[in-house]
């Protein structure tokens, strides 16, 4: 393994963390990627180039699913930029494209998210109808800080720090004054012992509220939830996009899809000539 790549790794997993604002989960997942790159890809230096040859690691990960196998190849694409954006040469090999079914997202139902938090205590139901009524990413929650909170809006700090605000229903606005007063945070809205909440407790509060109610529900859920009610409900496809914090409209338009599919399922259960059609098929 190239000690210096080693260390270039380092500085680049830093520089993600902060001064681009990643996850934890999401520099997690760029780590594995390039440790594995370093162990398994073919990697020579010579005359001040790096030359990274990537089939033998391909090689190793062809038995992971496509989307997983994408994921790997666009981390070690973005530390290539960041090598070649300090000056060094880097040749890079075996690292076309492949193509990723895109899957829809799979989104709660607003009935389901006010039964689970009916009855909840403060601290996971306040944790639920943030992501839900403002579109949050679980890490976006995690890092908010008290100081973003006003009483009609939300200021978010997103992907790559890129700010943007959110109105703040009077209602939610009103449980966050309660929580306040039980909780007494001091710089976050979610803590413990001081330092903010980590995003796997967050995403063990919100998870085990709506496995109480018999549910298996994702934080991200309840994001794909807002987008989908929005859309849904005739609001900008623009609006939802900024909202949501996406770079590209592009990354917005796949609840649209969402939205036909889950009409033409309403339509089947609900129109009776779709169940007149299907008795007729049954029976021949």
């Amino acid at each position: 393994m190239p000690k210096s790549l080693q260390n270039h790794k380092r500085s680049f997993l830093e520089y993600l963390g902060d001064l681009r604002g990643y996850s934890d989960a999401t520099l997690k997942t760029y780590d594995e990627a390039l440790t594995q790159m370093l162990i398994y890809a073919d990697i020579a230096q010579g005359d001040g180039v790096y030359e990274i040859n990537l089939m033998r690691l391909r090689l190793h990960i062809a038995a992971l699913k496509a989307k997983t196998i994408a994921k790997k190849l666009s981390a070690i694409r973005s530390f290539v930029r960041y090598l070649r954006d300090r000056g060094l040469s880097v040749l890079l090999r075996g690292d076309e494209r492949i193509k990723v079914p895109k899957t829809l997202p799979k989104p709660v139902s607003h009935g389901h998210i006010m039964e689970a938090v009916k009855q909840a205590p403060i601290q996971p139901r306040l944790a639920v109808l943030m992501l839900y009524a403002l579109g949050l990413r679980i890490s976006e929650l995690s890092s908010l800080r008290l100081e973003n909170l006003s009483e009609s809006w939300v200021r978010v700090s997103g992907k790559g720090n890129k700010e943007r605000e959110v109105p703040l229903l009077a209602s939610l606005h009103d449980l966050i004054v309660l929580y306040r007063e039980q909780y007494a945070p001091k710089r976050f809205l979610f803590e413990a012992s001081g330092n903010r909440l980590s995003e796997n407790s967050l995403r063990y509060l919100v998870m085990k509220l709506f496995k109480d109610s018999g549910l298996k529900v994702t934080p991200h859920q309840l994001r794909h939830a807002f987008a989908t009610e929005l859309l849904a409900h005739h609001a900008r496809i623009g609006d939802v996009s900024a909202l949501l914090g996406h770079a590209s409209m592009a990354t917005t338009q796949i609840y649209t899809k969402l939205g036909s599919v889950l009409k033409m399922e309403n339509y089947l259960k609900a129109h009776p000539l779709c169940k007149d059609s299907s008795e007729t098929s049954a029976s021949h």
